[in-house]
């Protein structure tokens, strides 16, 4: 998972976009993937709240980012 376009990258992607985080959480980012889990919990809560509709497209909207993130992830060199 060290370059943008690999299998283990377009996996976490695909993970990312069901439950925002859980590809960071697959490529070993912690910190990352809560930051991510708990944006698109807010988001989705405030869409929900303004809207009061059941499709809290707040929480879409991160997921696709969180899966953009997930997918161009490049592991920094040790």
């Amino acid at each position: 998972m060290s370059a943008p376009g690999s299998t283990g990258n377009v996996i976490a992607a695909i993970c990312s976009f069901f439950v925002p985080g859980l590809g960071q959480l697959v490529q070993g980012r912690v910190l990352s993937a809560l930051l991510w889990f708990l944006a698109a919990c807010a988001a989705g809560a405030i869409t929900w709240v303004l809207t009061l509709s059941l499709f809290p497209f707040g929480w879409f909207l991160v997921s696709l980012f969180s899966c953009i993130n997930a997918a161009l992830y490049r592991r920094p060199n040790a």
